[in-house]
Order: C-alpha cells, then sequence, then structure tokens
C-alpha cells in the first residue's frame, strides 16, 4: 500500500514566484480490483508550489506502493493528489493520470487540488 509518508520535501528555491514544476512518471502500475490484472498508467504531476517541492525519489517510492494495490483508476489518481496536496500544500495541483489499453479502452483521468480555504465565522443578528 502506498504510504503518504514516503514522499520528501525540499524547500522551494522560489517561492516569491509563480513557476509550473511537471513531473512524469512512465511506469505506473496497480492491480485492477475487479479482475486482478495489472493496470499501467503514465502519471503526470503538475503543480505550483508554494513553500515545498516534492523530492524525485521519493515520488517514486511512493507511487511503487500502487504496484500491488487493488484500485480503480479514478481512485488512485484522487488519492494521489489528496495525498500530495497535503504534503506540499500548493498553490495549484493537477494529477493527470493515462491508462494504458485493456479491452479496446484507454483512460485518462484528470485531478485537482485546491487548498482549503479558512473558514469564516458566521455572523450573528
Amino acid at each position: 500500500m502506498a504510504d503518504l509518508k514516503l514522499l520528501e520535501v525540499f524547500p522551494n528555491p522560489a517561492p516569491q514566484r509563480d513557476f509550473v514544476i511537471e513531473h512524469t512518471h512512465h511506469e505506473f502500475t496497480s492491480v485492477c480490483p475487479m479482475t486482478g490484472h495489472p493496470d499501467f498508467a503514465t502519471i503526470t504531476v503538475r503543480y505550483v508550489a508554494d513553500r515545498s517541492c516534492v523530492e524525485l525519489k521519493s515520488l517514486k517510492l511512493y507511487f511503487h506502493g500502487f504496484r500491488n494495490e487493488g484500485i480503480f483508476f479514478e481512485a488512485v489518481t484522487n488519492r494521489i493528489c489528496d495525498d500530495l496536496g497535503a504534503v506540499l500544500k500548493p498553490r495549484q495541483l493537477t494529477i493527470i493520470s493515462h491508462w494504458k489499453a485493456r479491452g479496446g479502452f484507454t483512460s485518462i483521468v484528470t485531478a485537482e487540488w485546491q487548498p482549503k480555504k479558512p473558514k469564516t465565522p458566521k455572523r450573528r443578528r
């Protein structure tokens, strides 16, 4: 099972500027929970860092944690998005998973993470 504790970060070298960081992992694998067959994908992580950037070896090890996990395309894409959002707290984050053909279909799943806005207290009347 993928463990978000594997994800390591380092300080953003230019926090005063918005710049896009894009990492693509071409050998992502997980397992179909219905059939038990392996699923293969290219995962693209695209984000605008705030204070932290993800370290690539730790990202690779995190991705490898999905190799034997039975999980649907939609669930894995959203889980990666939630995990990276929680660790990085970026200004913007998009995860794109492009799944290889099986049964005549390819699938692309895109998930976006937005920082949580602080709740404003309700006014009393």
